[in-house]
């Protein structure tokens, strides 16, 4: 069994992780990263092989000094919760949060491997389930407040009505108070009820790319019709596995939040993006089953951002920072991507928001680098 162990095959195991690996030498010079590092660092193994550790770690990262600790010791050491970025490589791996596990590779020199566990990976996990689980709350709650509210409401409206054609003129205006009012309550219980519907959504490979074209028409047509909307699209995606009405919906709300974001500032923009990003696997409720979420789609904008102390709680009902928003768009979102088995999850910083949709592919869709070449960015 041993012999079957060689270079050729180590190579291949470092070369199927889904986490980052790179391989340093004494004076910390790449000598060797796999697939996940090339994407993760956004650079191929020619260019990061001529750099050193210090200029693909961001300044004053401990995990410059962890690799030497490791190298000096010769004995495997952790950090948690670091920050990974340089300037030199864009925004690949900018201001990302990782664990990094660093051991020797041998007793005889000084290299060290480096492996990195992003941990935005088990952040957007857990943010989703409590996501999910808030959008199961409402449910019972939408289902409740349609009987219990709507009834009555008609009854109040239908007063309102008669009283109309009764009252003096000066107070009619005050009877069509009462019904707008009432209209207004019916329809935020109407959108309320989109949380019972638990039907299984009805699926069928859909082309993203069409969606977003179809719901950058609308935008343009109305509310962001005085706001820049650019698209980076990666034309080798395959289809997603979705119900397309109900994609239209959730961008639709994605691209409003971020016109009203913007507002009426000259410089606004926003940015839809589509991308391949393999490695990104989610549990099945009930089941042992895993699937993959390589389908990554994005809607960036350049508004003020999301407050910190909102952020985690963003997608959950009733959490709006807009005067007279109702905070159900984001809630049912999350209900719509999470009916489909993928995660929605916001990144907000000062002027640069976005909003991150990861799903899974078609099942017709072999994922196969023979058959998606230009997928994951590592043609060779």
């Amino acid at each position: 069994m041993n012999e079957l162990v060689g270079p050729g095959l180590s190579t291949a195991v470092l070369q199927a992780l889904p986490q980052p690996v790179i391989v340093i030498d004494e004076d910390r010079t790449v000598v060797f990263v796999n697939y996940a590092a090339e994407t993760f660092f956004g650079a191929s193994l020619s260019v990061l092989s001529r750099q050193r550790l210090d200029d693909l770690i961001a300044f004053g990262s401990p995990i410059v000094g962890l690799a030497q600790a490791v190298a000096e010791r010769r004995a495997p050491m952790t950090e948690y919760r670091v920050r990974v970025g340089s300037a030199r490589f864009g925004d690949a791996a900018d201001d990302r949060i990782v664990d990094v596990f660093a051991s020797p590779i041998s007793d005889l020199d000084a290299r060290v491997a480096l492996l990195f566990q992003e941990r935005t990976m088990a952040d957007k996990i857990d943010r989703q389930l409590v996501s999910r689980g808030a959008a199961r709350s409402v449910t019972g709650l939408a289902s409740m407040l349609a009987h219990e509210i709507k009834n009555p409401l008609s009854g109040i409206r239908g007063a309102a009505q008669l009283l109309e054609t009764s009252v003096a003129d000066e107070d009619r205006a005050l009877t069509r108070l009462i019904c707008d009012e009432t209209d207004r309550i019916v329809s935020l219980v109407d959108r309320m009820e989109v949380f019972s519907d638990e039907r299984p959504v009805d699926r069928v490979p859909v082309n993203i790319h069409s969606v977003l074209d179809h719901v950058k028409a609308i935008a343009k047509a109305g509310f962001a019709r005085n706001i820049k909307i650019s698209e980076n699209y990666d034309p080798s995606l395959p289809a997603v596995y979705a119900n397309r009405d109900q994609l239209v919906q959730v961008f639709l709300n994605l691209v409003k939040n971020a016109a009203e974001a913007v507002g009426n500032q000259s410089e606004g923009e926003i940015v839809l993006t589509t991308a391949y990003r393999p490695g990104m696997r989610m549990s099945v409720a009930g089941s042992r089953e895993r699937i993959s979420l390589p389908l990554e789609f994005c809607v960036h904008d350049n508004g003020p951002g999301v407050p910190a102390d909102l952020l985690p709680h963003l997608f959950d009902p009733f959490i709006t920072t807009k005067t007279n928003g109702s905070g159900l768009g984001l809630a049912l979102v999350a209900k719509l991507i999470g009916a489909h088995g993928g995660i929605v999850e916001c990144d907000s910083q000062n002027h640069r928001t976005t909003f991150r949709v990861l799903m899974p592919v078609s099942p017709e869709v072999a994922l196969d680098d023979r058959i998606l070449p230009n997928s994951t960015g590592n043609d060779r």
